[in-house]
């Protein structure tokens, strides 16, 4: 994230959520011209960090105990926003605090998918120039957006929802699991060492303009009934009573196969539009750039595209992740 944000000597950063470790290093990168603060809601928490940098010699680093949400405006614009909690959305005070040429580092959660994006602003836009795959703590305060989670076998199976218009029956979906299972394969596979792959197989699934849900399993409790491809994201497409999850399975030592699992009624024909999404990925946009990913004011429209694109509605803003034409339609024959 440090490299992200492109820090420089004299910027002036805000950083949301505190510790104190990283608002030194912070404070070493913009030296002693810049200006470090550091936000969090939790009283305990900037008390530590406060006591943490004095005692390591960072005095002019300051640190203040309120709601992230609101940034701090007392300090004018900042060079760059660090944010190091999860977030759902992009309240207008980060984008309002950052400077014409800032940078916001922001980890942001779209549909169950957490990417740190780098966004600068674009007209009356935020743009992401880069988007690296994260995980981190959830935001509180005003700013925090709890999740659905669904349990479909206690708390070893747990379907979470990360989207307000997608509506599911826990009774109907956990139902699903007394059925047999439908299986398909799909010969697509992919290396553990081929960077990016798996992360933009799960966007891809993610980017569908219909009802989807990550499933967090623990194997070990679970024996063969569900094997998912990722035990704390696996994507899922859902029907009212029946849903279907990407898999793997290891045809030789390092090498993947992507397939998937359905179940319920209609497991049929989940199953079968996983396996066509897969073989989509897979010939047009898995060897591409990946999407494009803007956030957007609520009001300001959304420009029009005919590539495949999903709007994530928030709060504050609606995040567009916009894939690019396929592969196979460029006229460029490399």
């Amino acid at each position: 994230m440090l490299a992200a944000a492109d820090l420089r000597s004299g910027d002036r950063v805000l950083e949301v959520g505190s510790g104190g470790y990283n608002a030194a290093l912070i404070a070493e990168l913009v030296g002693a011209t810049g200006t470090v603060v550091s936000i969090d809601i939790d009283p305990d928490v900037t008390a530590n960090a406060r006591a943490a940098l004095d005692r390591a010699g960072y005095p002019h680093v300051q640190v203040v105990q309120a709601d992230a949400a609101h940034g701090h405006p007392d300090a004018g614009l900042f060079d760059v926003i660090l944010v190091t909690v999860e977030s759902s959305d992009v309240p207008p005070a980060w984008r309002h605090q950052l400077a014409p040429a800032g940078r916001l580092i922001v980890p942001l959660r779209m549909r169950g998918n957490t990417r740190c994006l780098t966004l600068r602003h674009d007209g009356d836009h935020l743009t992401a120039t880069a988007a690296v795959q994260c995980g981190f703590v959830a935001m509180q305060g005003e700013g925090a957006d709890p999740v659905t989670r669904i349990r479909l076998y206690g708390d070893d199976i747990v379907l979470t929802l990360d989207d307000p218009t997608t509506r599911a029956d826990p009774e109907r979906l956990a139902a699903a699991l007394d059925g047999p299972r439908v299986e398909a394969w799909t010969q697509i596979t992919a290396t553990v060492d081929e960077h990016g792959v798996f992360e933009s197989i799960h966007l891809w699934l993610a980017s569908q303009p219909r009802p989807y849900g990550v499933l967090t399993v623990d194997r070990h409790k679970v024996g063969d009934l569900l094997d998912p491809d990722n035990k704390f994201t696996c994507p899922t497409l859902l029907g009212p009573d029946s849903f279907a999850h990407l898999t793997l399975r290891q045809p030789r030592r390092g090498v993947y196969e992507f397939g998937d699992h359905g179940f319920g009624p209609a497991a049929d024909r989940l199953v079968a539009e996983l396996t066509d999404l897969i073989l989509t990925w897979d010939r047009d946009y898995r060897h591409g750039p990946g999407p494009a990913i803007t956030v957007h004011p609520t009001g300001t429209p959304v420009p029009a595209t005919d590539r495949p694109q999903l709007l994530v509605p928030r709060r504050h803003t609606t995040i567009a992740i916009t894939w690019p034409a396929p592969i196979h339609d460029s006229k460029d024959p490399q």
